[in-house]
């Protein structure tokens, strides 16, 4: 499949920074997206597959293996030799520029803290997702949330060895990925955590609960879910502050980035499971935040949540510069406006809020209040500029 969204945003990435990474987790189209980026460019590209013994040993002298490249290097799997980034640095500070580097990686709490260190006004972060709803098209919506966005998982040739597809990588994951990135938490305990986050979906994060359960210290589950948010395997939503003289929710609000990891780890196997499943609507949440994200263009640092220890909440609340824009999001075919939706719109200043639904027309609720059809997300919702 063609990224033309991602490869769009690399290729001009490249041409402002030396060095470029693309992190996330494995199976996520890292490699495949490398290699499409370095047929379309003009000139040499070099491939390094950090997972090789033979370019591991060509990589023993760095500065002897790299020195000499022009035009695009590849380094595949670059978590492996953190201490390749010293040797970046001085390569990205020559001038004439000869190459421009390309970095593949799982995402770690140690990969990103070295490589910001050394590499700092030099090297620009790309999150890559799984395939995304502008990608496969709304026909194949459905699919695309049951399944999820990993490249094979999305693309096998049934349901079943879908699910297969993703109970290996889970396992994978756990047993073999997670402790290459250093942290020595048992395999065991942390797809317990996980399966037990899971439950937790779209809500906002209960440390003290979640450490009653596995009866240990708040700050040790608060360590296994930032683990799992580094490695992008979780997302954090932020709440919003702002000086509006109510007590606002201050803790995060807690997804599994992967709409199809969450059905495996919530043993779901088909869309007729889905639709019967307690989590359903937490499922639709997630899932139409991350496809309205990618619409808006939007930054992790403009999205947030917005909730009061009153009862009051939305679901997503995108602030960038002056403009301030609000989502709800509904597994309905009839969404209906809420008195939430009223004190959002006066407290936090919004231009509109959008209530995200399952059926078929897009329409208007109230004044500054419209129904949002998923299946026409990309022709009625403009992105951001």
């Amino acid at each position: 499949m063609d990224r033309r969204r991602d490869i769009a945003e690399l290729s001009a990435a490249l041409r402002l920074s030396p060095v470029v990474a693309i992190l996330g987790p494995r199976q996520v189209g890292k490699t495949t997206l490398a290699r499409q980026i370095a047929v379309r460019r003009q000139g040499p590209s070099t491939f390094f597959d950090l997972e090789r013994s033979e370019d591991l040993r060509a990589l023993a002298d760095p500065f002897v293996a790299l020195e000499g490249l022009k035009g695009l290097v590849i380094l595949d799997e670059i978590q492996r030799r953190p201490d390749l980034f010293p040797a970046l640095r001085v390569l990205a500070d020559r001038r004439p520029l000869r190459a421009r580097f390309l970095v593949l990686g799982s995402a770690s709490p140690d990969l990103l803290r070295q490589s910001s260190e050394t590499l700092a006004g030099r090297i620009h972060y790309h999150d890559l997702q799984g395939f995304t709803l502008d990608e496969v098209g709304t026909g194949a919506l459905s699919k695309l949330w049951m399944r999820g966005g990993f490249p094979r998982s999305f693309l096998a040739r049934s349901a079943e060895q879908s699910l297969l597809w993703r109970e290996d990588l889970i396992r994978t994951f756990l047993e073999k990925d997670l402790p290459q990135l250093g942290p020595a938490i048992p395999a065991p305990t942390m797809n317990r955590f996980w399966n037990m986050l899971a439950h937790y979906h779209a809500q906002i994060w209960n440390g003290a609960e979640l450490a009653r359960a596995f009866a240990i210290g708040e700050t040790t589950v608060r360590r296994y879910l930032d683990l799992l948010t580094a490695t992008l395997m979780v997302r954090q939503l932020r709440p919003w502050h702002e000086n509006l003289g109510k007590r606002l929710v201050k803790a995060p609000k807690v997804y599994l980035a992967d709409s199809g990891l969450l059905h495996a780890l919530l043993g779901i196997r088909d869309v007729a499971d889905l639709d019967r499943h307690p989590k359903v609507g937490a499922s639709w949440e997630g899932f139409c935040l991350a496809a309205v994200e990618r619409q808006l263009g939007t930054r992790r640092q403009d999205s947030h949540f917005w909730a009061t220890h009153g009862g009051a909440e939305l679901d997503l609340v995108v602030v960038r510069g002056r403009r301030r824009l609000g989502f709800e999001f509904k597994r309905t075919t009839a969404p209906e406006v809420t008195k939430s939706m009223h004190l959002a719109l006066e407290d936090l200043r919004l231009e509109r809020i959008d209530v995200v639904h399952a059926g078929q027309r897009t329409f208007h609720l109230a004044p500054k209040i419209r129904a949002l059809a998923l299946s026409r997300l990309l022709g009625d919702l403009e992105p951001l500029a």
